[in-house]
């Protein structure tokens, strides 16, 4: 028996290709958000269309052309100079650079660093793509442990040292920690010793310097965890990192006048931003891989909400007056100081600011 004829099903349309935001195109490069929109807007390196929403869309080839560049950049290329230079250009460099076999006079790279980490939460740190990103070559953590007492239990070695580096996550520190500290080293035959702390007198530090270990206030910068860690890599001399250089590079004139609000003195000066502004501001910023600017401008929100609330209540409760007056005056210092990191990752992220 005939089979009755298959009904006819018109063609699909042809599927759009694929975009990416910017936050996904870093990913797949391996660098920051920052770093591809410096090269977009300086440099003119890639050029993405942009969405009715006002978001960057990257197509595929885009996302080819920023990961062949910053593999170039990755060889030494600076990006000015490659910024012009086509894709087959920049393929040929590539090549190049592919077929050049390394010579005997060039160094090897060092060896990876075995980390044995006491630390839940530094051990969750060092696996943050924006660290593992910044090595040469990444440290091997052989082992983490919760605390001290854990790290000194005796370990299974054989041939040798089983860890280069201790490193200590310490929220407190209290001199009377160095003998399990020095324990734990013990246990794992590790050469150096590395504390990273929260808060400390200066004695505590003291014994642990003379104890032989590197000791810093933890970090708040992946880069700078990055920069100290390497350093220790390179066989530095244990001691307390430079004072100087866990200080600010710069006197921000704004944070000096929130300072002098909060305790009191000064005038208020009028706000740098209007809600309106900063809603615009935390819409542009939702492509961005780290939501940090978002975050910043709804606390700005907030902040400048609750001032203007104060001021409010202190013509409301004559009572009342001089507690809500403070108040106004410390939500004012803090509006100041976050006006002010507003400015500085607008900057960083190339996000527009008016």
């Amino acid at each position: 028996m005939p089979r009755s004829p298959r009904p006819h099903t018109p063609a699909s349309p042809a599927a759009a290709p694929p975009t990416f935001r910017s936050g996904a195109v870093a990913r797949l490069a391996g660098m920051p958000v920052s770093t591809l929109r410096i090269w977009e807007q300086r440099y003119r390196a890639v050029a993405p269309t942009t969405a009715p929403t006002g978001h960057r869309q990257y197509s595929a080839q885009d996302v080819d052309r920023v990961v062949l560049l910053r593999q170039l950049t990755g060889h030494g290329h600076a990006i000015g100079a490659l910024a012009a230079l086509g894709m087959e250009q920049l393929r040929e460099l590539s090549r190049t650079h592919a077929a050049a076999a390394p010579t005997a006079s060039e160094p090897p790279l060092p060896a990876a660093l075995r980390i044995v980490v006491v630390g839940q939460a530094m051990a969750r740190r060092l696996e943050r793509p924006a660290v593992v990103q910044r090595w040469r070559q990444a440290p091997v953590v052989v082992a983490v442990r919760d605390s001290l007492a854990q790290a000194a239990q005796p370990t299974a070695q054989q041939g040798g040292p089983s860890a280069d580096l201790l490193l200590w996550h310490a929220p407190t520190l209290h001199a009377d920690a160095l003998a399990e500290l020095q324990a734990a080293q013990a246990a794992w035959g590790a050469r150096h010793l590395a504390v990273a702390y929260r808060f400390a007198g200066a004695a505590a530090r003291d014994a642990f310097v003379n104890g032989g270990a590197s000791v810093v206030r933890e970090p708040a910068d992946d880069a700078a965890l990055v920069a100290w860690l390497g350093s220790l890599a390179l066989n530095v001399v244990p001691g307390e990192v430079d004072a100087a250089a866990e200080r600010p590079q710069h006197t921000d004139p704004w944070s000096l006048q929130a300072l002098e609000l909060g305790l009191g003195g000064g005038t208020v000066p009028a706000s740098r931003f209007d809600d309106a502004t900063l809603t615009e501001f935390a819409s542009l910023s939702s492509d961005v891989a780290c939501e940090c600017p978002s975050h910043v401008a709804d606390l700005l929100m907030q902040i400048a909400s609750f001032e203007r609330y104060s001021a409010s209540c202190a013509s409301r409760n004559p009572e009342d007056v001089e507690l809500h007056t403070s108040l106004q005056r410390v939500a004012s210092a803090a509006r100041i100081l976050f006006e002010t990191a507003l400015q500085r990752v607008a900057a960083a992220e190339g996000l527009p600011l008016r």
